[in-house]
């Protein structure tokens, strides 16, 4: 015990670093019990609800509480994918196409539920929590300012089918690949093992991750501190985000690996409340991310043949790529608005459980009812 409490004392970065390492991997991994709880729940549902989609507006709101439920995006896309090729939406591909690429849309910003609520954890302790919940939800409201800009241009003109088309036409041919996510190699196995135990019982099994999600939150902040007294914050400032470009590409990269958004956007959320990174950094991050997560449902697509489905993939990519060209140089408002809104979220703790709850349930819910 004595030469432990020495090694320690050495070498506490080692020790910080192991410590780190151990709970990211319960953080990956409550994570997709999460995911995996939640499709328990409601991937029926979401599939049902997205079978309804009647009109463009009503598919925007689908995809964001169809995606608020499952939590990810890319299974969001990756069914309306496949309901695009099987002809669930209409026999006409081309009517198809314009009732499902609002739903990717909206699936963008659905997909943010998961950092916003990994930032929760942290609600207790004001500075970290400010820091934490601003850099969840700058990805949030870039996705929303996106939709207000381009969902009425794309309703006058759809101009995304029409540039999706092109792609589509270019790989339609090209056969289905497949891309083994490193997360969910070690992840999944152990999933599958609990899942077995609580399909009757999801609710359970979503308790059970919400608590793990806790802990390794707190004790991967812990870590960070300790990491962060040393020279880790010049490590992340002077290489992995050392220009935005290079931020962007890290964010691409690893989503592209890993194949969710949801984790690379929240594996971020812990380290800017722990202040290894700014705003400012991480912003093109979560962009590159942003298109990263579009290549799963263009893999989907490729392997179903169907023109009407690559060029509803190709279009979540477009959508992503048009939404940064016009917000990247104007980053500052969605970076602005984001500090504000964490600013005041310290306030009362009920201003960010209220923002989850009209925004991604609440309005979704009544435009849906009340349009259908």
């Amino acid at each position: 015990m004595n030469k432990i409490k020495e090694v320690y004392q050495k070498y506490p970065n080692l020790f910080a670093v192991i410590n780190f390492l151990f709970f990211l991997y319960l953080f990956f991994l409550s994570l997709e019990m999460m995911g995996g709880s939640l499709k328990l729940f409601g991937k029926g549902f979401s599939e049902t609800l997205i079978a309804t989609t009647t009109n463009p507006v009503v598919g925007l709101f689908i995809g964001i509480l169809s995606t608020s439920i499952i939590q990810s995006s890319s299974s969001t896309t990756s069914i309306v994918v496949g309901m695009v090729a099987g002809g669930a939406f209409s026999s006409n591909p081309e009517t198809s196409i314009i009732l499902a690429i609002p739903i990717v849309m909206g699936a963008n910003i659905g997909t943010s539920i998961t950092n916003i609520l990994v930032s929760l954890p942290q609600i207790n302790r004001s500075n970290e929590f400010k820091r934490a919940f601003s850099s969840a939800i700058v990805h949030d409201f870039f996705n929303v300012l996106s939709v207000i800009v381009l969902f009425p241009i794309q309703l006058a003109t759809d101009f995304l089918g029409i540039l999706a088309r092109d792609l589509a036409d270019i790989f339609a041919e090209v056969g289905g690949l497949h891309f083994l996510s490193p997360v969910k190699t070690i992840t999944k196995p152990v999933v599958d093992a609990i899942e077995v135990h609580f399909v009757n019982f999801p609710w359970l099994m979503f308790i059970i991750a919400i608590l793990l999600l806790f802990i390794a939150l707190k004790f991967m902040v812990s870590s960070l501190k300790v990491i962060v007294v040393t020279r880790a914050k010049d490590w992340f400032d002077n290489i992995l985000f050392k220009t935005a470009g290079r931020a962007f590409l890290l964010g691409l990269i690893l989503t592209m690996l890993v194949q969710s958004s949801s984790i690379t956007t929240s594996l971020i959320v812990p380290m800017t409340g722990a202040g290894l990174l700014t705003l400012e950094q991480i912003f093109p991050y979560t962009l590159g991310a942003n298109i990263g997560t579009t290549i799963t449902a263009i893999l989907a697509s490729l392997v179903t043949g169907n023109l009407a489905a690559v060029t509803v993939a190709f279009s979540h990519t477009l959508f992503n790529i048009s939404g940064i060209l016009i917000f990247w140089p104007l980053r500052k408002i969605p970076i602005t608005l984001a500090r504000k809104f964490g600013e005041y979220s310290v306030k009362s703790k009920l201003v960010p459980l209220g923002y989850v709850l009209v925004v991604f349930f609440i309005i979704p819910l009544l435009v849906i009812y009340f349009t259908n």
